[in-house]
């Protein structure tokens, strides 16, 4: 819930131009500020931050993949950790809307991450494995290899904590091998896995040479992306 659409259409229009190579950059912004970033962005990609499992209905306040889907939004960020803390989304109603994305051609950017206590308790693996176990039920391997997965430590979102590389190549390995476990070798090698989590212009690169990760800027360091 940042950026008004007067604020998105000054950074796409301030970013935008500086997307030049052939990596996917993109930005996830609130649903008012969609169509503005659609109509100013020419390179950069534009995802909505979440979407609702049904086509239709008496769902006040939620948007449905169709209505993305007719203002051009092609991504959609789904199981977020603040949606599962804040608005008790749980693994079966993101499955819903994976599924959903999937039915209407939009990517999915499946989010998984533990809290510093389930780190602690040493289970961050077997949580995040049921994360993703969960997201792809009923998903076949040539409509998983369509989807990305971000992982994002909760206990470094917006708190200026961060993982070392390692830790999070640790993670973002274990989920690639996961999805070789349901998938098999082509999708485990194709898949996007992303990091996010107070990554900056400072520790952006290190992320970026670890073998199994592809890098996600969380809402705070987004001003820094350009100077990376």
């Amino acid at each position: 819930m940042n950026k008004t659409i007067a604020a998105t259409k000054a950074f796409v229009e301030a970013v935008d131009p500086e997307v030049t190579d052939k990596a996917d950059w993109g930005i996830a912004t609130p649903y008012l500020a969609l169509q503005t970033a659609k109509a100013g962005a020419k390179n950069l990609i534009v995802a909505a931050e979440n979407v609702h499992f049904k086509d239709s209905g008496a769902y006040t306040g939620e948007v449905s993949v169709e209505m993305l889907k007719e203002i051009g939004v092609e991504w959609v960020i789904l199981g977020h950790s603040e949606r599962r803390q804040y608005f008790g989304e749980d693994d079966e109603c993101i499955n819903r809307k994976v599924r959903k994305a999937i039915e209407y051609g939009l990517t999915p950017i499946i989010c998984c991450g533990e809290t510093i206590q389930q780190r602690e308790e040493g289970i961050t693996l077997d949580f995040i494995n049921k994360q993703i176990d969960a997201a792809f039920l009923q998903v076949s391997a040539k409509d998983a290899m369509k989807c990305v997965i971000a992982y994002e430590p909760i206990w470094a979102i917006g708190t200026g904590r961060v993982a070392t590389s390692a830790q999070a190549q640790e993670v973002c390995e274990a989920i690639r091998l996961d999805i070789r476990k349901l998938y098999g070798e082509e999708a485990a090698s194709s898949i996007r896995i992303l990091y996010g989590g107070s990554v900056n212009a400072g520790n952006a690169a290190e992320l970026f040479r670890q073998p199994d990760i592809c890098l996600l800027y969380t809402s705070d360091a987004a001003d820094e992306a350009r100077s990376v």
